[in-house]
């Protein structure tokens, strides 16, 4: 753990920050790479994440760090050099590493104990892609220095021997701005001493003491003086893309001309440089422009357009995930406060247009703008959570000998950070059931007439004020007719049971319940779905399963947006108050006397413009009060959900409609079926707020074809 009283802890804590965001620009353009993407760029993203880790490793002294890192990184520089392709072997390697970098980086995070033998393999592994063995690399190598770079140039001696060809003198000091566009200086004067014979000179006057050092500010400049049979062009070629990021002077020694790129006067962007050692204060760095944007500014003639340069990049502030939770629970008690202030004003039977009145609806437009701007700090776009899924398909198919390609969509669409960190699990499960479970073995999917290939496609998307993640697979189905016969071998169901498609694919769902035919690291060890469904239900949301058979299989998630506050209908059922989602309710209906038909004994339907929709008494389904005789006249919610489903509530009254503030239930509690979650009400009367599809799912709501036209006439007859 870190130490508080460490000077250096808050910059360690914030480079392991940077890690997590170089790690995840590692495992994009690892993706883009396996998506064919030939872009020079990409290999170029993919190399300096990786290298800036190890310069912010070496910084720290983490030798298992940085002698992994150095390792990958060299064998990215191939690839860079044109002289390894990074396709098929080489890039499955390349996908490996990432993902052990990102352990040790954890390990080293933690202060945990280091896997030096995965370190050991994957570096054999990434050596044969070597023509030779290249000197190890240890952090003392490193020099703690204030820019994410290194100094292990070539070497680069003047000959002992005057040379005949022009020599310039040339000086470079770099703009902070420069590293926000992903520049480095060691490149830089890599392709400057490519030119000729030079020797490079680093000045560290400007460098301050350790007190006083601000991790985003550059420090070093540098001094070069360059024998090559060049001109001054081909100097100022080098540093063409970062025209206007730096001080830069070209000299010809013996010439009293001088060229010059230098940097004018630019308003100060508050960005910070992207550096191993950045420390999580005020702001953080912003995503970098495209490399091919920086040409175009570099064309720009600095005094004439100063005036019209483009802002800088976006800044981003890093709060503590603890702040934001404070914030959210404050919105949430404003928010209850706003509904009592509101019940008490109307209780006093104020006119709507007093001045009291237009105050309380200007503080409740402000409430709903504060509650809206504080779920959007919240909300985080699932990007992360999939790329952790493609480490475990990788390694699930590695367990199972099979061949699976991971598909992502909606990579961002926003969730709620809580929900993000507890959707993990339930997520790792449905993948590694779908690489084992779902697809069939290679030769299987080849003799069906499939590709080799596997393919397990995960997407997120925004839908009916929710949000939907699915987890789908292209292989057999499920075999339902093997899943009945385990099912009543186990006695879970009667022997003499007869179950729809729907029903048997639900009897995943049952605790212990498993296909599987031999226990392996993946299945087969009785923990199996129903720990997932339970997962998704603590969320407040569902899962649903379709399948067809040779097609594949696709589990369906439904979640809230937010964990916090929502919009609901309040209502009453047998003298009880009870809360709605409001974006399930499509429309309010009274019951006339043939507006009811009953299907069959039990079981009534109601007639909604020429078709007929399920109805339910929720205060009898609820067991609050016993059925009625006659629902002439009652109040009905017509809701729908987002598969389609549609069903009639019957209710008492409806009081309002209102933002309302989520309190999770205690395990402590019955989860009775229907009841997602509590809410406390302007009156400080605690009300359930209700999981309409449970509560309908509970009840056996019958597919759409049980009420099509047949079933209609059977009631009109």
């Amino acid at each position: 753990m870190t130490d508080t009283n460490d000077p250096m802890a808050e910059i360690r804590a914030s480079f392991f920050i940077e890690c997590e965001e170089l790690l995840e620009a590692l495992q994009d353009g690892l993706q883009q790479l396996d998506d064919g993407s030939d872009d020079p760029e990409t290999i170029n993203i993919v190399f300096r994440a990786v290298h800036s880790i190890k310069g912010g490793a070496g910084a720290f002294g983490l030798e298992d760090l940085v002698r992994f890192a150095h390792r990958y990184e060299t064998v990215l520089d191939e690839v860079r050099s044109g002289k390894l392709n990074a396709e098929g072997e080489p890039l499955k390697v390349f996908f490996q590493a990432a993902d052990h970098l990102s352990d040790l980086v954890r390990q080293c995070r933690d202060d945990a104990e280091i896997d030096h033998a995965a370190s050991d393999a994957l570096i054999t592994a990434l050596n044969e892609f070597l023509g030779e063995e290249e000197e190890e690399v240890t952090a003392e190598d490193f020099q703690p220095l204030g820019v994410a770079l290194s100094l292990d140039l070539p070497d680069l001696d003047i000959p002992d021997e005057p040379a005949a060809a022009p020599v310039f003198e040339i000086t470079f000091k770099p703009h902070q701005e420069l590293f926000a566009t992903g520049n480095e200086p060691q490149t830089l004067l890599r392709n400057l001493s490519a030119l000729g014979e030079a020797t490079i000179t680093c000045q560290t006057n400007d460098l301050p003491v350790l007190d006083d050092l601000a991790p985003e500010t550059p420090y070093f400049s540098w001094s070069v003086t360059l024998t090559a049979e060049v001109d001054e062009a081909e100097i100022r070629d080098v540093f063409e893309f970062v025209d206007g990021l730096c001080d830069l002077t070209v000299t010809r020694v013996g010439s009293d001309d001088t060229a010059q790129l230098i940097d004018v006067a630019e308003p100060e962007v508050q960005v910070a440089a992207p550096l191993p050692v950045e420390p999580e204060v005020e702001v953080a760095e912003a995503p970098a422009p495209a490399p091919e944007e920086v040409p175009a500014a570099a064309e720009t003639s600095a005094p004439s357009e100063a005036a019209n340069k483009p802002a800088g990049p976006k800044s981003v502030v890093r709060v503590d995930l603890e702040r934001i939770e404070r914030l959210v629970n404050l919105v949430g008690e404003l928010v209850i406060n706003q509904a009592m202030l509101a019940q008490s004003l109307d209780q006093a039977g104020l006119s709507p247009h007093s001045d009291a009145m237009n105050g309380l609806e200007e503080f409740q437009r402000l409430t709903r703008d504060i509650q809206d701007s504080v779920m959007m700090i919240r909300a985080q776009p699932v990007k992360s959570l999939f790329q952790r899924m493609s480490r475990i398909v990788r390694e699930s198919s590695a367990a199972v000998r099979k061949d699976v390609r991971l598909i992502t969509e909606g990579e961002a669409t926003e969730v709620d950070k809580t929900v993000i960190e507890r959707l993990a699990d339930p997520l790792t499960h449905m993948i590694r059931n779908a690489v084992d479970h779902g697809l069939e073995k290679t030769e299987d999917r080849v003799a069906n007439g499939k590709s080799s290939v596997g393919q397990v496609r995960l997407s997120a998307a925004h839908r009916s004020g929710r949000v939907i993640i699915e987890v789908s697979d292209d292989g057999g189905g499920i075999n339902r007719p093997r899943v009945l016969g385990i099912a009543k071998s186990k006695g879970l169901i009667a022997q003499d049971a007869v179950l729809s498609d729907g029903e048997i694919d639900n009897l995943l769902f049952l605790p212990g319940f498993s296909t599987a035919a031999e226990v392996s690291d993946l299945s087969g060890r009785g923990v199996g779905m129903d720990v997932v469904k339970t997962s998704i239900q603590q969320l407040g949301g569902r899962i649903t399963i379709t399948s067809e058979k040779n097609k594949g299989t696709t589990f369906s998630i439904s979640l809230p947006l937010t964990l916090a506050v929502l919009d609901g209908m309040v209502v009453n059922v047998a003298n009880e108050t009870l809360v709605l989602p409001l974006n399930v309710v499509e429309e309010t209906l009274s019951l006339g006397r043939d507006d009811v038909q009953m299907l069959r004994p039990g079981f009534h339907v109601v007639r909604v413009r020429g078709g007929f929709v399920p109805l339910y008494d929720l205060g009898v389904m609820l067991g609050y009060r016993p059925a009625r005789d006659s629902l002439e006249g009652s109040i009905v919610l017509l809701i729908s959900l987002e598969d389609g489903t549609r069903a009639a509530l019957v209710i008492d009254g409806i009081q309002d409609q209102r933002q309302v503030v989520i309190k999770g239930l205690d395990d402590s509690f019955y989860r009775a079926p229907g009841i997602a979650a509590a809410t406390i009400l302007g009156d400080g009367q605690i009300a359930l707020i209700l999981d309409p599809a449970d509560i309908i799912a509970a009840a056996g709501t019958p597919r759409h074809a049980d009420l099509a036209i047949p079933e209609r006439k059977a009631v009109n007859e």
